[in-house]
């Protein structure tokens, strides 16, 4: 295995909520850990969403209320499109195209709505639902993490 692969392995692991991660190719295999302890969980997601969340909101869902009620607009309400992986996100195909999906625009299941890179793997991310993209909530050419949320569908 080329050693610039598994120098990339350690930055996406130092990167991620990852605690170890084992990657095989034909008959050679490589895993690399961190020095965790046996009642760390193996996985921590982290999400960084890249609008901050409204306070006034986040006063509200703690004494019960609903989030559209401690703001005038709720861009959180409607389908949540998840990270399935760690990666890094891309809105385009290329630096130069149009992206996939945009705030407003319209989309049906099975739809391209980004790409996320994962050990130079293309993998790219399709609506399961018909609606409008009401929210991007990652950064196009940054990290995100498993389960992170990316875009609402309303």
């Amino acid at each position: 295995m080329d050693i610039r692969k598994v120098k990339k392995l350690i930055e996406l692991l130092e990167e991620s909520g990852v605690a170890e991660i084992e990657i095989r190719e034909g008959e050679e295999s490589v895993r690399i850990s961190r020095g965790v302890s046996a009642a760390a969980p193996v996985m921590v997601p982290q999400t960084v969403p890249a609008p901050a969340p409204d306070p006034a909101a986040l006063q509200a869902q703690a004494h019960g209320e609903s989030a559209a009620e401690g703001m005038t607009a709720n861009p959180q309400e409607g389908n949540v499109v998840e990270s399935p992986m760690v990666g890094t996100f891309y809105t385009a195909p290329t630096p130069e195209s149009p992206p996939f999906a945009a705030v407003g625009q319209t989309v049906s299941p099975g739809d391209t709505l980004c790409i996320i890179e994962a050990m130079k793997i293309m993998n790219p991310i399709e609506a399961e639902v018909a609606g409008t993209i009401s929210a991007v909530l990652a950064e196009n050419g940054r990290p995100v993490e498993y389960g992170q949320p990316l875009f609402i569908i309303a």
